[in-house]
């Protein structure tokens, strides 16, 4: 386990987390700020790619498990992405569909968000977000974020 909130914990993830992987990045309108649903292949790559994050930084997008359930909602955590000439630590999230509207990705967000100060000795991070994905500009409001283009 990486962190814990008051329902969630969020832990890497593994082979086992495919299949719950699968309802999220496959489901178009979970998938619509990406541009459409993945294939198999897409999921596995994607996996393949946050596995390949933990080793080389000892983070990435985490799953985030539901206490009361055990089950994988969604995930959430932190990736260096490209930013203009440079790259930024970011926070990002991205939950299965019938979890939405619950908190449960500011409250998971808060979380990386303290992680990547206190644990990570981070400077700042961002949330990169579509200009037309104001579901999770709201998440990126909640957590305290303000909008910026620099």
């Amino acid at each position: 386990m990486i962190l814990k909130t008051e329902r969630l914990y969020l832990r890497e993830m593994n082979q086992d987390d495919f299949h719950s992987l699968c309802k999220i990045l496959q489901d178009e309108d979970t998938m619509y700020a990406y541009e459409g649903a993945f294939s198999d292949n897409e999921v596995q790559e994607w996996l393949d790619r946050q596995i390949f994050r933990y080793e080389k930084w000892h983070f990435g997008l985490w799953a985030v498990i539901l206490k009361e359930t055990e089950a994988m909602i969604g995930q959430c955590g932190l990736t260096m992405q490209p930013w203009k000439d440079t790259e930024v630590l970011e926070i990002g999230y991205l939950f299965n569909r019938s979890y939405w509207h619950k908190g449960y990705a500011t409250e998971a967000a808060k979380a990386c968000k303290k992680y990547a100060f206190e644990i990570l000795g981070a400077d700042e991070v961002c949330s990169i977000i579509r200009n037309t994905n104001t579901a999770s500009q709201n998440v990126a409001i909640r957590n305290g974020m303000t909008m910026s283009d620099t």
